[in-house]
């Protein structure tokens, strides 16, 4: 028996423009992909057992949120590396559901990379596969595979990794209005405008920022609230929405906000990665 765990760290987006639509659909972003050094987690076991299968256990404050009548991508991210390695063992995962759903922090992204990174290493297999097979998942699961500063482009799979020194152990604070936000409804209210390409992600945007704030109002609270706290030098809203966040000049600065969050709303103090 083998055991293993991965950290499913939240994703943020730290600017994020639409460029356009892709001819399968999807739409051409322009991102920086940044990580965290919490999120969900995922546990595994694996035996030699001579059959393949695999149970998955889900746990966890937002455990409840998930569809499990639609299954869970964790599954999917099984069914595709034992399709692509051709391993044929007994494996039992539990994930450890931390984050909200739905909410623009790559949560199911995450966790099918950090099952597609906890499996490689049960199964002893070349972690090249599970990059082979992250796009096929979803667009965020290659970055969240590598879960380090990357530039995306493309549906948001095209990445190119950057140092990024000063971020590294930056304090930043998540706040999310427990309310669920469709990445399809948001994607599909976008006017088709393309305001220009991302050069500084200071000086960028998110161009969903809008849309979500129409969806849910709350967003626009939620970024007021966190550009008003004291050390706060940078706010916006990760992905699709709703989570908004803001990077802290200090952890006593973040911690101090963290104490002032509203008690209806979710939060997460927390570094980058």
């Amino acid at each position: 028996m083998t055991v293993a765990r991965e950290i499913a760290p939240a994703k943020l987006n730290l600017a994020l423009h639409v460029r356009g639509k892709l001819p399968d659909g999807r739409h051409a972003i322009e991102t920086l992909f940044a990580f965290c050094i919490d999120g969900d987690v995922v546990e595994g076991e694996s035996f030699d057992a001579g059959a393949t299968g695999m149970s998955l256990a889900i746990e966890g404050p937002f455990s409840q949120e998930l569809d499990r009548a639609a299954g869970n991508i964790v599954e999917d991210a099984w069914s595709a590396l034992t399709a692509a390695t051709g391993v044929r063992k007994q494996t039992f995962l539990r994930l450890d559901k931390r984050l909200p759903v739905a909410a623009g922090v790559g949560g199911g992204s995450a966790d099918a990379a950090a099952a597609l990174r906890l499996l490689t290493s049960l199964w002893g297999t070349d972690p090249a596969l599970a990059t082979e097979v992250a796009p096929r998942l979803g667009s965020d699961v290659p970055a969240c595979l590598l879960s380090l500063p990357a530039w995306g482009q493309g549906p948001g799979d095209q990445l190119t990794t950057v140092g990024m020194p000063e971020l590294s152990g930056k304090a930043v604070l998540l706040i999310n209005p427990r309310v669920q936000l469709s990445t399809a409804e948001v994607f599909a209210a976008w006017d088709g405008v393309d305001n220009g390409p991302l050069h500084d992600w200071r000086l960028g945007r998110n161009d969903l920022e809008p849309i979500a704030t129409r969806l849910v109002p709350q967003v626009e609270t939620l970024l007021a609230w966190l550009s008003a706290q004291p050390g706060a030098e940078f706010v916006r809203m990760s992905g699709s929405g709703a989570t908004c966040f803001a990077l802290f000049e200090s952890e006593e600065q973040r911690t101090s906000a963290a104490h002032a969050v509203p008690r209806e709303w979710w939060h997460l103090e927390t570094s980058l990665r």
